[in-house]
Parts: structure tokens; sequence; C-alpha cells
């Protein structure tokens, strides 16, 4: 069903005031302001890759920190997790610590490396350790990836706002799309950083807001709980099975290796890492990411449990007054704010600010990525700084185009969270293992990381599309925790389902749990390329020590010589470029 009938479908017919319509327009406005600044006003106007790309690296511990933590947290935290924890429960909650585990596994593991070299591009790593055929690999998985994570992002407030003012979904993607594209265009990375800041202090305020109302809605938080608790909403399951959807094991352990993902060798993390002035910045960035992960999926956690408080006796989807489970959180801010004038405003330019820090951070790194990987090497020796950074902007322009066409895809996938982890657990996995495998193990050679990151992203392909397409034909369906509309002013009975488990007639293979795609693809190019690099050894290839992670140099072999010289190799590596 598109969106149009969507709207039409809610019978609450609300509509924002000139309130609602103020803060957004304020949030977008300003927004648009801090790129004009950067870009035209600031003492540094973005005329080099250095300025454009790494602000310098002038950039200061908190304003990195609330970036990262804004451009983590997109409108998929903030609209589409509440949704899964009110229909599957708050298991989702313990994804709040993995993203500690993973600040200490970044900062010891993978950081050091990355500090040491100073790269533009985080794969750039992978030409030094590996080959130039690594690292195009690796390019290409995450710009795949990007191209296919943006729409989702874009999507989602887009499907908000129309829920919420009945305004097409179709006018409102192109026109936030074209701010977002403006500012990251002209401003660079520091517009980049001081948007995510506006929008982070916006995003935080509507969740506050919302949440007081909520709890206040529903009879306070002990009333909350235990709804939630008769409900099944707070117990947690401890089973062991891979195929169950929501296990405790599978959100904790696995959410690791995804988290590790983007937050430890990403190029939108590492290029953040990097405008930092010293190490002890970025180790104080980091905890404050932690922090506000933690506090962030806390939030949204809590704000599923209050919906489901509220609507314990009356589900709306069930009472067919929203006509998608995503559109339950939209609804239910209307709900209860609407009778605050600007409050429904306030609300959803928060959804939108945490959609807009995520999409302007991943089309800055992105661009950086395509250049440095894709273009430069085919540029001349003599290339203008300003030249490149108007082929940067370029690149930032076209990204954001395409993923705005996109989002016309992506209304027709059905639910959004798991859709976005299968989707990123094709390239999550795989990307991982070959930087775990370059870092972590000095005897693995290209040989064997070509053949792990191949063979990952085939077998992962393989179980992720073929899980989505049996969920596609409803083969495979997971049963929601219980839900009610006894307490409903109407007859209406509930949709009827075709399967009330997940078909026994499909392979466990493609019932595996979303939150283990990227543990299986990571684990994959460790099993498939360690066993390759052993049967393909060369005993005259040594390793350079600043191509390892601290935690693994005990295993480098002290070999008669010298070790291959890193900054030998970065010289041949900008050589080549010219």
């Amino acid at each position: 069903m598109d969106a149009i009938n969507e709207t039409q479908a809610n019978p609450m017919h609300v509509t924002f005031s000139w309130y609602d319509y103020t803060f957004f327009s304020m949030m977008l406005g300003l927004s648009a302001l801090i790129g004009v600044y950067f870009g035209f006003f600031a003492k540094n106007k973005q005329s080099s890759a250095n300025e454009y790309l790494l602000g310098g690296k002038e950039m200061k511990v908190v304003p990195i920190a609330i970036s990262l933590t804004a451009s983590t947290v997109s409108g998929i935290t903030l609209l589409a997790v509440p949704t899964d924890v009110y229909r599957f429960g708050a298991t989702y909650w313990y994804y709040s610590f993995s993203a500690v585990a993973v600040y200490l596994i970044t900062y010891y593991v993978y950081l050091p490396v990355f500090y040491k070299l100073q790269l533009t591009s985080s794969y750039e790593y992978l030409k030094l350790r590996f080959n130039g055929k690594i690292r195009i690999l690796a390019s290409f998985l995450y710009t795949i990836a990007n191209l296919f994570y943006l729409p989702i992002v874009i999507y989602i407030p887009a499907l908000a706002f129309a829920q919420a003012t009945e305004v097409n979904i179709h006018y409102v993607t192109p026109l936030v799309c074209g701010v977002c594209i403006f500012y990251t265009t002209i401003g660079g990375l520091k517009a980049v950083v001081w948007t995510d800041t506006l929008q982070f202090v916006v995003m935080m305020g509507s969740m506050f807001a919302v949440l007081y109302m909520g709890i206040a809605s529903v009879g306070g938080f002990g009333a909350m709980w235990d709804i939630s608790a008769k409900g099944q909403r707070v117990t947690p399951d401890f089973t062991l099975d891979p195929t169950e959807r929501d296990g405790f094991f599978a959100v904790l352990v696995g959410s690791i290796f995804g988290c590790a993902s983007y937050i430890s060798i990403s190029q939108g993390f590492v290029q953040k890492y990097l405008s930092m002035p010293t190490k002890q910045d970025v180790h104080k960035a980091l905890m404050l990411f932690a922090v506000g992960i933690f506090i962030i999926i806390s939030s949204s956690v809590l704000t599923g449990l209050i919906m489901y408080a509220k609507y314990a006796d009356c589900d709306p989807f069930t009472a067919r007054k929203i006509v998608q489970h995503d559109q339950i959180l939209p609804y239910y801010v209307m709900d209860v704010a609407s009778s605050i004038p600007g409050l429904s405003g306030l609300f959803l330019s928060g959804i939108f600010s945490a959609a807009l820090s995520t999409l302007s951070a991943s089309m800055n790194c992105l661009s950086g990525s395509i250049y440095e990987d894709f273009i430069s090497p085919f540029m001349s020796k003599d290339i203008s700084q300003k030249r490149v950074s108007n082929y940067l902007k370029l690149i930032v322009f076209i990204i954001g185009l395409v993923s705005t066409i996109l989002v016309f895809v992506v209304e027709r996938m059905g639910s959004i969270l798991p859709f976005q982890f299968s989707l990123g657990g094709i390239t999550a996995g795989p990307l991982l293992g070959l930087f775990s495998l370059g870092m972590l193990f000095p005897t693995a050679n290209s040989k064997g990381a070509m053949s792990g990151g191949i063979g990952s992203l085939i077998i992962m392909s393989f179980i992720i599309l073929g899980s989505q397409i049996n969920k596609n034909k409803g083969l495979i369906y997971y049963e929601p925790k219980p839900l009610s509309i006894d307490g409903c002013n109407s007859t209406i009975t509930s949709p009827a389902f075709e399967l009330n488990t997940a078909s026994e007639d499909v392979s466990a293979l493609f019932r595996i749990t979303h939150y283990y795609y990227a543990a299986m693809g990571t684990l994959l190019v460790l099993l498939i390329g360690l066993p390759v690099s052993y049967f393909t050894r060369n005993e005259e290839d040594v390793v350079d020590p600043d191509l390892i992670s601290p935690v693994s140099k005990w295993m480098l072999k002290k070999e008669k010589g010298k070790y291959y010289d890193v900054k030998k190799a970065l010289n041949i590596v900008h050589s080549e470029k010219c």
C-alpha cells in the first residue's frame, strides 16, 4: 500500500499546528545556515581535502563525541526500536551494553593501528597490509552497504512526518534530503559535526519530553513496568537456539560484532577519530559516545514499553487505526502530545535530526572513500586541493540524489529494524573480518584475505537473501508478544496470519536471527582466510609491526633483517595516486 493510502487510513486526522511547523522549519533552517557558514564565511572554507574531510585535524572532543552518537542514532533507533520493543519485548536493550564493550575493543585493538598510520581512507590500510585488490573489495562493500542503508535512514522520519501531517511522503523526502545534501556538500566535516550537535540537542529534547508525557499518561513508571511484565515484554529469553528471534545471547553477542563493524573500522568513524589532535582526545570522545549510546538506546526501549502499557488493551494495528506497525510511534506521540502546542513538531524534529545526522555523516565520509579508492588513482599528481574539494562535493551531491531515489524502493520492504540488520549483515561481517584478519593475525596474507572476503560475502548473501525471500513469501513469520483489542470501543477482530511460527519447512539456515549476521560474516572470513593463508604462505613475507594491533604483536616472528617499512609503503601508495 502506498504512503498516501497509509496516511489516509489513519482515523485520527491530526495535523500540525503552526507551532509544530515552526519547530520543524527552524531545525532545517539552522542546519542549512551552519553549512553556509562553514562553506562561505569560516576562516577555512573547505578548500582542501584535509579541511573538507578531517576538519583540519582541529576538532574538539565534545562535538566529535556528540557527532559520533548522533550519526549512529538514526531514525531507526528512535522510531523502529520502540516499535520492535512494543511487539517483541525489550531484549534489544542489551544492544546498549555492546556499545560499551565495543568502545574498549575499538580503543585497544583497532584504533592504535589507524592512528599510527593517519590514513585519509580506512581502506588504505588493507592495501598496505595485503594489496590493492583487497582495498578495492572492502571499499566496494562499504559503498554498496551505505547506498542501501541511507534510503532506510531517510524513509523512517519521512514516514513519521506523513503519519502526523498527512503530507505525502514523496513530497517530504526530497525537501529534507535537499537541505541535508546542501549543508553537507558546501560545509564539509565541520558543518556535519556542528549540525550533528544542534540536531542531537533537538533529538534528546524531543525524546525526553515524549518520555515524560508517556510515563504520566500510563500512571507512572511502576504501573508501566507492571503492565509490561504481565505482557511478557521484560522477561529475558536465555535460549541458545540461533533461530529464536530475540534471544539474550543473540542480541548481546551478535550486536558486539554488529557495532564493531562500524564503530571500530568504518570510514565514518575512523575519519572522525583522525580529525582530533591526539589519541587521548579520541579516548575521551569514545567514552562519551558509549555513555550517549547507552542513554539513547535505553530511552528508546523505555518508549516502546510505555507504548505497550498505553495500548495493552487496544493495539492500534489490530484495531486498524494504523496500517503499518512502524506507524505506531507517530500515532502514540500525536495521541499523547497533541494537547501541548509544539511538542509534536519537536518530536518529529528530533526524528529528522537523528536521520539527518546519520545521512550527512555518511555522505561526507563516503565521498572521501569513493574519491580515495576509486577516483584518486586516476588523477594527475599536480591536481589542486581546491579541485579535489570540488570533486568531493560533487560526489556528496550524487550520493544524496541516489539515496533519495532509493527511498521509493525501501517503502515496500516491510518492517524496518529486521530489514536494516539483514541488509547490513551482507557487508558488515566481511568488512570486519578483513580488518580483523589483517590486524590480529600476522600470518594472514592477501590470498587468504581475498578468499575469506569473497567467500564470506557469497555465503552471507545466500543466507540473508534467502531469508528475506522466505519472509516476503510469508514462509517465515515470528509471532509477536500478546496483543489485545479487548479494551477498544469496537468489535473489530484480529486479522488472520498465514503462519504463527517460523515454518519448519524452511531451512534453519534461513531462520537464523538477524542479530547473528555480522558475527557469522566475520567468522567466515577468518575460517576461510586463515587456512588459505597457511597453505599459501611465503617464508619471505614479513609484516611490519605498525600494521598489527598491539594485542597481537606477540605473534610476530622475530625475523633477521628489517621489517617491510610502512612509511615506504605509504609513500608508494601516494605516488601511485599521482
